[in-house]
């Protein structure tokens, strides 16, 4: 046959590509995680992020107390009244992260080929000579030859903020370190982290669970970022704490790998968490940068086979201090979304970044063109759910259109007062690709009986007509429980 006569199918249409991008409702099936610190705890900049984009919002204990935490989830709360926009809460654990701790706050310079000792004594003021640490079985953990990264926050790669270190010397309970290039760290805490060293500490620290039965009970928050997951015994673990503090029996575990012992157990971890993180900073530093996007697509894989939302992080860094992304970034948060990625987490970039709002915006706007460029013509999924289990199982399928999870409130009693369930159900949605939650009122019955009854379905195609996602003689998929049965059923919409 010529190469004349083949027919090749274009996937994006180049004349596309110079269209202008049409606004909508849901700005992508992918969600976004937003970390609110410094630069993003006003209720101005908060409500901006939510109507950027933000779906879930994440509190690093890594840093601040309680009672900071507390000033910004209450903001959270009263910009989530101002945008009428749902928002999750997720508590982010410290676990066994290792920190150098600069109590003076004064920027440090270290040069490259120049030593640096790094301390368990945490009395000694950090500078360029000394760094303490809170770890003090850090010399018992590594040997000369080990690999050491010190940064803000988390280890860039970027060589003026974050250093790399080389184990050279081990001396009592001091590790004696050759600096490998030139650095200046600023701020009052930097993360360390050393490469494929195990640390005897344990995944849920004295901290995270005080942390987790005092705010997390309080706040009832809807999921746990357990950090340095390394064996499913450490989300048993935590569930367990979870259990036994009233309402948080139903907060979902997101177990965050972040290392080479956490990817070695991957599939054991799967299997007992509610989800996944992948923490791709610390994993960048564990395994060789080439094998860092294999792990990525594998994870997403089993992630997405077992129907459980997964989360990748580390996408725009550049954007901590710029307005826009490099070309490189643009078409990693591409390529994080046709893998199958359920969110977009954005820590540094949010947490103290320059541009939090632009930032959730940009990669919103990425996800959505990448969900333009692969979607077929359809309309929406309606699935009435009181659990949210159902419309859960449907959108791991990963359906093109939006699934629109119609939660029908419970009436439940603690044998002291009556209340509704419904809307954490609701928000625990909100961390899961393309599935949009929308609680019921529990005085609407599921369908008109009369003329003049309106139905929580009605309800449910007004709100998706408002928001654009079904125009006039689209067919909308329904899907609810009658009695013992389920039944599906295809509604065609008149004028």
């Amino acid at each position: 046959m010529h190469a004349s006569h083949l027919l090749l199918e274009e996937p994006i249409r180049m004349a596309s590509i110079l269209e202008p991008s049409k606004a909508s409702f849901f700005p992508a099936m992918t969600k976004i995680v937003g970390t609110l610190g410094p630069k993003s705890r006003s209720v101005e900049v908060i409500s901006g992020c939510l109507k950027a984009g933000m779906s879930v919002a994440r509190f690093d204990f890594s840093w601040g107390d309680s009672e900071y935490h507390q000033e910004t989830l209450e903001n959270l709360k009263a910009a989530v009244k101002n945008t009428k926009k749902l928002c999750a809460v997720m508590l982010d654990t410290v676990g066994p992260e290792l920190q150098v701790v600069n109590k003076s706050e004064k920027s440090i310079s270290l040069l490259a080929d120049g030593l640096v000792v790094l301390t368990p004594n945490q009395e000694k003021e950090a500078s360029s000579e000394v760094l303490p640490i809170n770890f003090d079985g850090l010399s018992k953990a590594v040997k000369p030859g080990d690999t050491i990264f010190v940064g803000q926050y988390l280890f860039t790669g970027s060589e003026t903020t974050s250093v790399w270190l080389e184990v050279s010397e081990v001396k009592d309970s001091d590790v004696i370190c050759v600096i490998k290039n030139s650095a200046t760290l600023a701020g009052s805490l930097f993360t360390l982290h050393a490469s494929q060293i195990r640390i005897d500490l344990p995944t849920l620290s004295d901290k995270d669970k005080e942390v987790i039965s005092t705010w997390g009970v309080q706040n009832k928050i809807d999921f746990l970022s357990l950090s340095y997951t390394r064996h499913a015994e450490d989300v048993r673990q935590a569930r367990e704490c979870l259990s036994k503090l009233g309402d948080l029996y139903q907060t979902q575990i997101f177990a965050k790998i972040e290392n080479v012992e956490g990817l070695t157990h991957f599939d054991e971890i799967l299997q007992e968490a509610d989800g996944i993180i992948l923490s791709r900073g610390n994993l960048g530093i564990d395994l060789p940068p080439e094998k860092v996007f294999l792990f990525q697509k594998a994870a997403l894989y089993k992630c997405n086979m077992a129907g459980k939302p997964a989360v990748v992080t580390r996408v725009v860094d550049s954007m901590t201090g710029n307005l826009r992304p490099t070309r490189a970034e643009a078409t990693d948060v591409a390529n994080a979304v046709l893998d199958g990625s359920d969110a977009i987490l954005l820590g540094a970039e949010t947490l103290r970044g320059l541009y939090p709002v632009e930032t959730i915006s940009t990669v919103g706007k990425i996800c959505a063109e990448v969900r333009a460029a692969i979607k077929v013509k359809a309309s929406v999924i309606i699935c009435f759910t009181s659990s949210g289990r159902a419309a859960r199982l449907i959108a791991k399928y990963r359906p093109t259109m939006p699934v629109l999870s119609v939660v029908i409130p419970r009436l439940k009693t603690n044998q002291l007062r009556w209340s509704f369930s419904g809307a954490f159900e609701a928000r625990q949605s909100l961390i899961v690709r393309g599935l949009f939650p929308m609680l019921a009122d529990p005085r609407h019955p599921a369908e008109s009986t009369s003329a003049t009854n309106e139905s929580v379905l009605k309800v449910a195609l007004d709100h998706g007509k408002a928001s654009g996602v079904i125009k006039s003689h689209d067919r909308v998929v329904v899907c609810q429980k009658v009695g013992d049965a389920s039944v599906v059923k295809i509604i065609e919409l008149e004028d």
